[in-house]
């Protein structure tokens, strides 16, 4: 399972996945145009008789018996940091700020009226994930936020995004509920943005429904690229790879090293835990994804995670901040052997809702400003006027827009 790999064989394994699902979330995409709620009801099939397509207040209620308290509490905890870490993100409504005599120029910042967000299930529940989309949305403002997430939601999800703050919850999953989001049908009014993690069909239907709904960024199958030389411990290292790897058969996980040694004790260690693992079917499989790249120095590591820019970038080494320094793409950032990837999975405050396939060379990850959208504003009197006009005049003379330079020159008349 685990095996030495090429940085750009890793990378165009990476990207290719999307492709492949593209003419299934096309047939998906049309389905919802045309059908609308029969769609979603017809496409639930395999895994229930979709009957009720929003969930109603009394669902969210009775979610609550089902789920033990103290995980709740930790829902709560979780949900609390979170919220600490975005509050900081946000910035002023507005602002102003006198740039010289009679000009005063600054940014009027307004919340989303209404966005979606995508909340994984099917394998598993991810109570983490509702958190991650809903609290920075409730932070910058957002009146409507409504959630899809595949039927039937389990009530660790329900549960989460009732502490969130959501205001609309659906019965949805995979491309269809993207597709229901950017497109609407009888029961889900479209939104303006959509945001959340999903598989291969989830992340292109958000790329392909962006004439209608702006998104986040394509934000597929998990995985993570690590950092490490001789200091590291090889069953942290491979304890990372694990966690990454039992998210999803198509999840990823590459170890870029100065240690040859470390590469064959991680090895050892992720085919002894992954032998044990309750979900080693999933782990084995996303193993074939994955794999370690010997390279001279940390120079050399450095260049080659750059390429990669992975979701999650873990970096075990002697002196880590000399590293975080220099990195340029990666989704979030892990400094250190305790700074576990699962950490900001949970409950340390930062987002897990990231970039994969390389996408962190030119996205970020989801935060308050992917919920706001921003003015400027221009406050001029009659010296600010002045002050610029003979400016204005040339450039748009210039042009060969005489309105425009006549717009100015009318005032400056007066």
């Amino acid at each position: 399972m685990w095996k030495a790999v090429e940085v750009d064989a890793w990378i165009a394994g990476r990207k290719s996945s999307l492709e492949d699902a593209r003419e299934t979330v096309t047939a998906i995409i049309g389905r919802i145009r045309t059908e609308g709620d029969a769609a979603l009801r017809d496409l639930a099939k395999k895994h229930c008789n979709l009957q009720e397509i929003a969930v109603s207040e009394e669902e969210r209620e009775a979610a609550y018996e089902q789920v033990d308290t103290n995980i709740v509490e930790s829902l709560i905890e979780a949900e609390a940091r979170i919220e600490r870490f975005h509050e900081l993100q946000r910035p002023r409504d507005l602002w102003l700020e006198n740039i010289e005599p009679g000009i005063v120029l600054g940014v009027k910042t307004t919340p989303l009226r209404r966005v979606g967000l995508y909340v994984p299930g099917g394998r598993a529940a991810y109570p983490s994930s509702a958190l991650m989309c809903a609290v920075p949305a409730r932070v910058a403002g957002v009146a409507e936020i409504c959630a899809c997430s595949p039927p039937p939601i389990k009530p660790l999800t329900l549960v989460a995004l009732d502490i969130a703050g959501v205001t609309e919850i659906y019965n949805a999953g995979g491309a269809q509920a993207i597709a229901a989001m950017a497109l609407g049908t009888e029961s889900v009014k479209p939104v303006q943005k959509i945001v959340g993690p999903g598989n291969v069909y989830v992340t292109l239907a958000k790329m392909m429904l962006r004439e209608y709904a702006e998104i986040d960024f394509p934000a597929g199958p998990s995985e993570i690229g690590i950092i490490a030389d001789d200091t590291a411990d090889p069953s942290i290292v491979a304890a990372d790879i694990l966690a990454q790897a039992e998210h999803d058969p198509n999840a990823a996980c590459i170890l870029i090293t100065t240690d040859r040694k470390l590469a064959d004790k991680v090895g050892r260690e992720v085919d002894f835990m992954a032998a044990r693992a309750p979900r080693k079917d999933i782990i084995v499989k996303a193993l074939d994804n994955s794999g370690y790249t010997v390279v001279d120095n940390l120079d050399q590591a450095i260049a080659a995670m750059d390429m990669i820019a992975p979701e999650h970038l873990s970096i075990q080494v002697a002196d880590p901040l000399s590293v975080v320094t220099r990195v340029k793409n990666a989704g979030a950032i892990f400094v250190g052997k305790y700074s576990a990837v699962a950490c900001g999975d949970y409950a340390v405050g930062t987002n897990h809702v990231l970039p994969t396939a390389g996408y962190a060379k030119t996205y970020s990850g989801l935060d308050v400003q992917h919920f706001l959208k921003t003015a400027t504003v221009e406050i001029l009197d009659r010296e600010g006027l002045e002050a610029i006009g003979d400016i204005v005049e040339t450039i748009a003379d210039a042009e060969g827009l005489t309105a425009h330079a006549d717009s100015v020159r009318i005032r400056r008349r007066r």
